[in-house]
């Protein structure tokens, strides 16, 4: 693997030949500082983060395969992605791939999570039935989400490869309003094209996002469509503008199964534990 790439080689996950589910666990919107002492809105994201794994490695829970959706820093220094990746290291040995989020630096992102042993495959086939695709909607310096005329090719070249698994298609812009007028502006821009290509393939059976610091569960295209609260700051949803949360940090866990069903539980540390600026009107 060559240093800094955004590799699209194939990642074959091992899975115990006991089980017969995959066990995903997804992390996203870590928005980490190169100091740790900072806070995000009220909130030290580096404690939350902290508290997060702390809270999974209580539940003794085994996982095949973490998928960390973007926004990993909020200010995208190498020792904010060292401290992401020392996180991770917690939960050896279940490997780790990951996408750039708005927030991210992808060159100095890719560089360090390589030199701490994280890959950045971005297609993984899991047992003979199910794949998952990483689809990188960042654009640079810029909120809102994008697929490239590369991203889209790559992908169906990746579907027509494996027809008959069922496919997770993880990328960190949703691709549909989620009801907050402000931030539904910066969601996915070119969503009907990322449509067209999942219409062609109901074996694409779900799509997994980060970057609205909620909950959702919904119908788009016919697909699931799941997106994951942050591990800091949450959004309040369907606010017309800015609103912050009192919800907890969270995590999502999600089972695949044979059939191409998917189970899925939103997990959250217990309230009170973090408080953000509740007056907050941006960041």
């Amino acid at each position: 693997m060559k240093k800094g790439a955004y590799l699209e080689n194939l990642f074959k996950l091992p899975v115990p030949a006991n089980e017969t589910e995959i066990r995903i666990l997804q992390l996203t919107d870590t928005h980490l500082f190169a100091d740790k002492k900072k806070t995000l809105l009220g909130i030290n994201t580096a404690d939350s983060y902290s508290a997060v794994l702390e809270a999974i490695a209580t539940q003794k829970q085994r996982f095949d395969l973490i998928i960390t959706t973007g926004d990993l820093a909020q200010e995208p220094a190498i020792t904010s992605y060292q401290y992401f990746a020392r996180g991770m290291a917690e939960l050896l040995p279940t490997p780790c791939v990951w996408l750039p989020g708005n927030h991210d630096n992808q060159k100095i992102m890719a560089d360090v999570l390589f030199d701490e042993g994280i890959t950045a495959t971005k297609q993984v086939t899991i047992s003979d039935n199910w794949q998952i695709l990483l689809l990188d909607s960042q654009v640079s310096e810029q909120p809102y989400g994008h697929l490239s005329d590369h991203q889209l090719l790559w992908m169906e070249q990746c579907l027509q490869m494996f027809p008959q698994h069922y496919t997770l298609v993880a990328l960190h812009h949703p691709p549909l309003a989620c009801g907050c007028r402000w931030l539904d502006q910066n969601n996915l821009r070119n969503a009907s094209m990322l449509a067209e290509i999942v219409l062609r393939y109901p074996r694409v059976t779900t799509l997994l996002c980060g970057h609205i610091h909620q909950e959702i569960d919904l119908n788009w295209c016919g697909k699931r469509l799941l997106a994951t609260p942050s591990t800091c700051i949450q959004f309040k949803p369907d606010h017309a503008t800015f609103t912050l949360d009192n919800a907890a940090p969270g995590w999502r866990c999600i089972n695949l199964q044979p059939d191409g069903t998917v189970k899925t539980q939103v997990k959250r540390l217990a309230n009170g534990l973090f408080y953000p600026d509740i007056n907050a009107n941006g960041y």
